[in-house]
């Protein structure tokens, strides 16, 4: 943990997404102002102390959505990818493993899903099957399939013509012994970098499935909903867009800075000199 936290990406990364996380939670419990009270009589107002991230058209204390809308985006993302690292995943390992008429009919499947931008394919789910917080990680992880198939079948690939698999192979070792104790091992690093900077990519086509009002339904705290409840306001309070959009934009800094941090880290290839 001491060489991981002396890597300046991974440690800026991990401190802000902990801040985050911790924020979110916190936002769970308990927050300064009910997120979703209405307040006529202080609609609009700029920062204060009393309303330090100021308010919106309906009197709500953004900072007091932003806590309880946090672990509900950090969430649509978080699950989003793991739907797609076990259906990707599985596909692109029995794919590179068994190869042939497996490996043919991965790649078609792939490549079918990769012909839509991640955003559009995502969007066109959730038309289908309707606008809800649960259709959005089902829509954004179908769109986070094929990138964790392609990277964990050419994981698979590299791995297999490793001296030790070989030698598995050669010894009559099954085959669910050799991809559980010879090859899931040893992909396990790009698997988990992939994994950190998806989760932002997620973040964000949830949060503008929300945006397009396709996810999480007002009057919910989500940051994709308060950055689409503030188009209307945005020459009346600045605060409305800057607050959520900053919220975002620090989650997907985070990770991104976690991700480059353990990809140096995991590949010493790919580390800068003086790491």
């Amino acid at each position: 943990m001491k060489r991981y936290l002396r890597h300046p990406s991974f440690a800026i990364g991990a401190v802000l997404l902990a801040v985050v996380v911790v924020a979110s939670l916190i936002g769970m419990i308990a927050t300064p102002h009910d997120p979703t009270a209405l307040d006529p009589r202080a609609r609009l107002e700029s920062p204060s102390w009393s309303y330090p991230f100021g308010t919106d058209q309906f009197g709500r204390d953004i900072l007091s959505r932003i806590l309880a809308g946090g672990h509900l985006t950090l969430a649509t993302g978080l699950f989003a990818v793991l739907f797609g690292l076990v259906i990707g995943g599985t596909v692109g390992c029995l794919a590179g493993y068994f190869g042939r008429a497996v490996d043919l009919s991965a790649v078609a499947f792939m490549d079918i899903l990769l012909a839509f931008p991640a955003v559009l394919l995502a969007l066109g789910i959730v038309a289908i099957l309707g606008g809800s917080v649960t259709n959005v990680i089902i829509a954004v992880g179908v769109a986070t399939v094929p990138v964790f198939a392609r990277v964990a079948r050419a994981s698979v690939l590299s791995v297999m013509v490793r001296p030790y698999v070989k030698a598995a192979v050669a010894m009559g070792c099954t085959h669910r012994r050799i991809l559980l104790r010879h090859v899931l091992p040893n992909i396990l690093g790009p698997m988990l970098v992939l994994t950190t900077t998806t989760i932002a990519t997620a973040i964000l086509i949830g949060s503008a499935l929300s945006f397009l009002g396709l996810g999480a339904a007002p009057p919910t705290p989500e940051w994709g909903v308060m950055l689409s409840d503030a188009r209307a306001y945005m020459r009346l309070g600045w605060w409305l867009t800057v607050v959520p959009g900053v919220a975002v934009a620090l989650v997907v800094l985070a990770l991104n800075l976690l991700g480059d941090g353990l990809r140096d880290l995991i590949d010493p290839t790919s580390r800068t000199r003086g790491d």
